[in-house]
């Protein structure tokens, strides 16, 4: 039977990571708090996101209250590959397939949700978007713990996103299970955000990966 995480409302525990080469016990240890339907704040490439197991109902429901998110509003997920992609999406429609290169890296793509995926975590939008993590910690920790894991940032809805931990809203910190410090990351903007569910497709938000290379990646496709 699965424990169940619950912070008591003192600070998460706070361990320091390699951001280039992750100690594979401290990912271990991070991977079970997941597990255990516990919450993270870990590192992305240029921002600190939520990590939390992607099919736990109840785990999706802290981040959202965590985040203070509009329900309406989904939770993207990081992939460990494209080889994941049928846990969580439908179908893949080919003029997509070239944007797929750009993984791994700063670009969410927006597919329609498979039916298993939970409700509450595409905002009952039916669409889910996703990512491959580019980052040594991420990757690692989606490896490990083997299946989808959240991805949003790790701030209060319609504040700034923490590139650092003294960036990070107390708040979170007293919530969350486990934090994994790999000191200041590059910031900047978020992924760049595309829905794929019909053509043409939507570029929803410019950010990490430019409009240029996503019309490249498109004209492959």
């Amino acid at each position: 039977m699965k424990k169940r995480l619950r912070n008591s409302g003192n600070t998460a525990s706070v361990v320091l990571i390699d951001p280039s080469r992750p100690d594979p016990n401290d990912i271990r240890s991070a991977a079970q708090i997941l597990g255990q339907e516990g919450i993270l704040v870990f590192p992305t490439s240029g921002l600190y996101g939520l990590g939390a197991d992607a099919f736990c109902t109840e785990a999706i429901r802290r981040v959202f209250a965590i985040k203070r998110r509009p329900v309406d509003q989904p939770l993207l997920v990081l992939l460990s590959g494209i080889h994941d992609m049928d846990r969580v999406v439908r179908t893949v429609p080919d003029y997509a397939d070239g944007l797929l290169e750009l993984w791994p890296g700063g670009i969410t793509i927006i597919f329609e949700a498979g039916g298993w995926v939970p409700a509450c975590l595409t905002g009952g939008t039916g669409k889910i978007g996703v990512r491959v993590p580019a980052h040594p910690v991420a990757k690692a920790l989606v490896d490990r713990f083997g299946g989808p894991i959240t991805g949003t940032s790790a701030n209060l809805s319609g504040f700034s996103a923490a590139a650092s931990l003294m960036d990070l809203d107390p708040e979170i910190r007293h919530q969350v299970d486990m934090v994994l410090d790999a000191g200041t990351l590059a910031g900047g903007p978020g992924s760049t955000v595309v829905d794929v569910t019909s053509w043409p497709v939507r570029v929803l938000r410019e950010g990490a990966v430019p409009r240029q290379a996503i019309d490249g990646a498109l004209r492959k496709g």
